[in-house]
């Protein structure tokens, strides 16, 4: 099963997929793509783990995920928190972030054991006044549809409440 979720900036869609994957048998696996860069962003991931507490397995993840998730199946239902920050991740090392983009979708088609996969939807705004700003937010388009084509199931969270759009 692979399930993306999406939604707005603070929408509920961390607590929402971790929900579902503690559902799933097994012991439940978060791969982690956000980077410690700033207290500001320490405080979040500290917040994040405190929530999540004691069952879960932590792998932090910044650039390989298709590789964490080939060395993490089988072991447990698998929670990727968030794409968008993976893809932030991607673009800033000058990585081919659409190469990496299909390698994911592809792998996506041979796992065993549940993904569930958390994105933010960044084109529902104004449309940003640089060109890095919208190349991100293009980026992340196509991203995110690339992967919604390649999952079971795609859920959009509005005020916490989540709507099955696939």
């Amino acid at each position: 099963m692979i399930l993306l979720i999406t939604g707005g900036a603070r929408s509920g869609k961390s607590g929402y997929a971790e929900a579902r994957t503690l559902a799933v048998p097994g012991v439940p696996q978060y791969i982690a793509t956000a980077q410690a860069r700033d207290a500001e962003m320490s405080a979040r991931i500290a917040a994040h783990q405190a929530r999540r507490g004691a069952p879960w397995r932590d792998h932090e993840v910044p650039l390989e995920l298709v590789a964490a998730l080939a060395q993490t199946d089988g072991a447990g239902p698998r929670l990727v928190d968030c794409l968008t920050l993976w893809l932030a991740n991607l673009m800033e090392a000058g990585r081919d972030w659409r190469a990496e983009g299909l390698a994911l979708a592809k792998a996506l088609g041979s796992q065993q054991s549940p993904v569930i996969l958390v994105t933010n939807e960044v084109g529902m705004g104004i449309v940003p006044d640089n060109a890095l700003a919208r190349a991100y937010r293009d980026a992340a388009g196509w991203l995110n549809q690339t992967v919604a084509e390649a999952a079971d199931e795609v859920h959009f969270l509005v005020s916490g409440l989540p709507l099955k759009v696939k």
